[in-house]
């Protein structure tokens, strides 16, 4: 039979029974719809993880005392001091380590400015390193600078959202005086918004010399935690490797328990993107099941057409058309049906994807576009098989004897 012809014809016999074509094309629709949603919404989860992992830093160790686990206790919670932080700036130790920043926490800082007042969830003393440690942007004004920690000036760094708590939109930060635990500090800079880094608000900080801090507002002469930036992301595990056997010489612990924790940002990436990875391939499973059961409803409505079309297809196999013939035109309808689902599908899908869903900004994948797509017709051939062998096989006695 001529291409055109049975083109024609299976144009046909989809458009015969619109509304009955339109609900086939519906399931298979949503089947596709639903893999290119979920799939982006996978992939833009697991974008926004890497975002903010690198605004962290991937080169970069936390050192934070205290211990989480079986046999932790707060008795071996280990002391860090300025001391360890020369201690793993030694030369020694150069070609693994970069940099290593300290970190003074301010319990329960409280930032005034007028009848304004904020409790950012971090107020910390630290060094100038802090900003190129973490990747810092400045949205106006600068960072406090090495001579402003040794002579102890009394200057503050504001996270945006810091910022917007204390001053108006039009308002100039930079240069102002606020109260901090009711000690004026001069505003000397505003960061750019970063966002939560999935632990918490790194827009809702405000950063200080720790030299002031200890003095004024802090106290003490510990550190909190350290920021340890290794050299190269090659160097992250000798880096880590240094800090463990440095602490822990310097601050030797009885049992098991080291009394610190390391915490390596690419590995926490690396888990975070297997995660990521893994809830993606669920979330496409899922989707998967909503084209299978479109698949079943071609079937379905293939086999109700086959029945309905027995006297037709009798009359063309009486006249001569061959088995293929027939077994061609009813797989073309199937596949019509199942490939009009799958481009309106794609479609809904990337229309859908420019939504933000469940607070993640879905990011689309092209490449499970092209595969729902190419599963759209396969599933509609495989399921199309049946009905069209069925109705290929009819003897033309029978078929035209059916009422």
């Amino acid at each position: 039979m001529d291409v055109r012809e049975l083109f024609r014809i299976s144009f046909a016999g989809v458009a015969a029974n619109r509304v009955r074509s339109a609900l086939t094309v519906l399931g298979i629709l949503i089947g596709v719809a639903s893999v290119v949603v979920l799939v982006a919404v996978g992939n833009g989860s697991s974008i926004a993880v890497k975002k903010n992992f690198d605004a962290l830093g991937t080169n970069t160790l936390t050192v934070r005392s205290g211990s989480f686990g079986p046999g932790a206790s707060s008795s071996s919670k280990v002391t860090m001091t300025m001391s360890d932080v020369e201690a793993l700036q030694s030369a020694d130790y150069k070609e693994s380590i970069s940099t290593v920043v300290p970190s003074v926490n301010v319990q329960g800082g409280t930032i005034a400015y007028g009848e304004s007042s904020t409790s950012p969830q971090s107020v910390t003393g630290t060094t100038a390193d802090m900003e190129s440690a973490s990747n810092w942007k400045l949205e106006s004004g600068r960072f406090f600078s090495v001579d402003d920690v040794d002579s102890r000036e009394r200057v503050i760094v504001l996270g945006s959202r810091a910022r917007g708590s204390l001053f108006a939109a039009t308002d100039r930060p930079v240069g102002q005086k606020v109260l901090l635990n009711k000690i004026e500090f001069e505003v000397i800079g505003v960061l750019k918004s970063k966002g939560s880094n999935g632990f918490f608000d790194q827009d809702d900080v405000a950063y200080l010399p720790w030299t002031t801090a200890r003095d004024t507002v802090a106290g003490g002469t510990t550190v909190d935690s350290l920021s340890v930036v290794a050299t190269s992301s090659k160097t992250v595990a000798d880096a880590e490797a240094i800090v463990t056997d440095v602490i822990s010489g310097r601050h030797p612990q009885t049992g098991s328990d080291k009394g610190f924790l390391v915490l390596n940002a690419s590995s926490l990436l690396s888990s975070s993107a297997e995660s990521s990875r893994t809830l993606t391939v669920l979330l496409a499973a899922v989707a998967a099941i909503s084209l299978l059961v479109g698949g079943i409803g071609i079937m379905n409505i293939m086999l109700v057409t086959v029945t309905e079309r027995t006297r037709e297809i009798g009359i063309r196999k009486a006249v001569g058309a061959p088995k293929s013939a027939i077994l061609g035109q009813f797989l073309l309808e199937a596949t019509l049906l199942g490939g009009l689902g799958g481009v309106v599908g794609v479609g809904v899908g990337l229309l859908g994807s420019i939504f933000k869903i469940a607070g993640t900004v879905p990011v689309v994948r092209y490449d499970s576009v092209v595969l729902a797509l190419t599963v759209s017709v396969l599933v509609s051939l495989f399921f199309g098989i049946y009905p069209a062998n069925r109705a290929a096989s009819l003897r033309p006695i029978d078929a035209l004897r059916h009422e």
